[in-house]
């Protein structure tokens, strides 16, 4: 830990300021978040098809307005809406505490989203910005800091929900607030300078022209599809892990410990091992001979699961919990040394592919791309896990979803092979009047 601190001091204050915001962005989410659907159906008596309206509304608006807010963070600067989105949010989750009428949650959920869809984009951009050569080793840290605000969020919420989830949601907004505060007096302004804005013609273009431009970034666009797969594995370890832990070991005692341990694996091994990771692959492998390495591997992470499912289920005992347990646990360590593997490379190809011009408005398509894609997925997974149980066929899961990574790997290192993801030309060449 102290030479990641260490790592991160070496960096410019911007840049240390964005991971810890980024640390306390996902400890304010991941205290509220888990228990919204428990407060909605409990405390205030909601039918599930509302349940489902409310939290379908924060995640719509959220993947469905990254692109607005990336084209948002590259017209007007990227602190204007990294603060915007910590306020709007602040807003969201007190309101979310405070009100029970339909009209108001869904208001409330749908700021919550579009909250998200503003500082998201400006976040990777600003870091990609300030951390210049050192992209890749940034976003490695980067992700450290966000995997730990995801593990501790919903330990802390635990505990403030058991007081009332008034509380919870009231201490979120707080957070947020204070957040916005310190990003008010202590973030730099960042935006491209004059001279790369003129050169990008920002000032005078269109947003429709802008986004015609980046939609006619074919290689831009492949990477986004190929990469589409990665974000439905790693989404697994909320979905597809948990419901297998559940099938065998029950929704007791067990089953709950069990789906705890999945998610502490998957944020621990990261804030272990992802700079140690992402240094050895930068020292080994080109950008796009990790990233397929990567994705290989997270394919390959469904494999404990696809064994599993040859041997006969115990009726009971220390069998029946052994078996329950530890291939989903070792799929959700291979899923998270595979995503090590994976981010840092993809976030630092992403800057490169847009030929560092409209760098938000890119990350905030890429982000609604991959949004839609795990929808889709998600849903396609749930049939199949319903299906194969029903067709006494338990393998079919794992079996689509080792492919789904291979397929991914293959198409990204394709991609690596015809040059594709190499830095576009015309970035390093002089702009001519």
């Amino acid at each position: 830990m102290k030479g990641t601190l260490a790592q991160v001091r070496s960096y410019e204050r911007s840049v240390q300021l964005l991971m810890v915001n980024q640390f306390t962005i996902n400890l304010g989410f991941y205290m509220l978040m888990p228990y919204l659907a428990a407060h909605l159906s409990g405390t205030l008596g909601l039918a599930g098809w509302i349940v489902g309206l409310v939290l379908g509304v924060r995640n719509f608006s959220q993947q469905g307005m990254f692109l607005v807010g990336g084209t948002l963070a590259d017209r007007f600067g990227y602190k204007p809406m990294i603060v915007a989105g910590c306020l709007l949010r602040t807003v969201g989750f007190a309101t979310l505490g405070l009100v029970d009428s339909l009209a108001a949650l869904i208001a409330a959920s749908a700021a919550t989203g579009l909250a998200g869809a503003l500082f998201n984009p400006a976040v990777r951009a600003y870091l990609a910005a300030d951390a210049g050569e050192r992209r890749v080793e940034a976003f490695a840290l980067f992700n450290v800091f966000y995997q730990a605000g995801i593990l501790l969020g919903p330990l802390v919420g635990m505990v403030l929900t058991g007081v009332d989830f008034r509380v919870t949601c009231l201490v979120a907004a707080g957070i947020f607030a204070l957040l916005s505060i310190v990003q008010i007096r202590a973030l730099p302004t960042r935006r491209a300078d004059d001279s790369t804005r003129a050169m990008q013609g920002q000032d005078h273009d269109g947003v429709l022209a802008q986004w015609r431009g980046i939609l006619a970034n074919r290689p831009f666009l492949l990477f986004s599809g190929a990469m589409i797969g990665s974000y439905v594995l790693s989404f697994q370890v909320y979905l597809a892990l948990p419901l297998e832990v559940r099938r065998l070991g029950g929704d007791g005692e067990f089953g709950t410990a069990a789906v705890a341990a999945l998610f502490a694996v998957s944020g621990l091994s990261t804030i272990v091992g992802q700079t140690r990771v992402t240094a050895w692959c930068k020292a080994h492998y080109e950008p796009g001979e990790a990233l397929t390495r990567g994705l290989a591997a997270m394919g390959l992470a469904f494999v404990p699961l696809l064994l599993a499912t040859a041997v006969p289920v115990p009726d009971s005992g220390v069998s029946l919990w052994l078996l329950a347990a530890v291939p989903p646990m070792l799929a959700a360590l291979l899923l998270a040394i595979g995503t090590m593997i994976v981010y840092p490379f993809e976030m630092d190809t992403i800057v490169r592919l847009s030929g560092d011009r409209l760098v938000a408005t890119h990350y905030g398509l890429y982000n609604t791309i991959c949004g839609i894609g795990i929808t889709l997925g998600n849903l396609l997974t749930g049939a199949a896990l319903d299906g194969a149980r029903k067709a006494g066929m338990p393998a079919l899961p794992w079996i689509s979803l080792c492919a789904l990574g291979l397929a991914c790997a293959a198409a990204v290192y394709g991609l690596h092979r015809t040059g594709r993801l190499a830095t576009p030309v015309a970035e390093t060449q002089p702009v001519t009047a």
